[in-house]
């Protein structure tokens, strides 16, 4: 499938935080958290890479006291997608200067 559209910068930051996971297997909680992203976002985002086949999902079964919790991690695909997005730099926090 051929992308029509360049990856927001939410998904690029998903995208290495899972790459970097390797085989690891990632829940979206922390996500959220390490990407700085809303679940509101996220979530709709590990649906739509999980249905491009970018990535799969499965149920962990519950433990003790934690409900049972759908974790992901990248596909071959999404491993060659994360590669050709990196995470777009973060805006200089330099002052800028003002014309006189």
């Amino acid at each position: 499938m051929t992308r029509a559209r360049a990856l927001s910068p939410a998904a690029r930051s998903v995208l290495s935080l899972l790459a970097e996971a390797g085989a690891e297997w990632s829940h979206g909680y922390d996500l959220c958290r390490r990407a700085g992203v809303k679940s509101g976002t996220l979530y709709p985002l590990l649906i739509r890479l999980e249905q491009q086949k970018h990535l799969e999902a499965q149920w962990l079964p519950p433990e003790p006291g934690r409900p049972p919790r759908h974790v992901y991690r990248l596909t071959a695909l999404g491993h060659r997608l994360a590669a050709d997005n990196p995470p777009l730099a973060a805006p200089s926090t330099r002052p800028v200067a003002r014309p006189a």
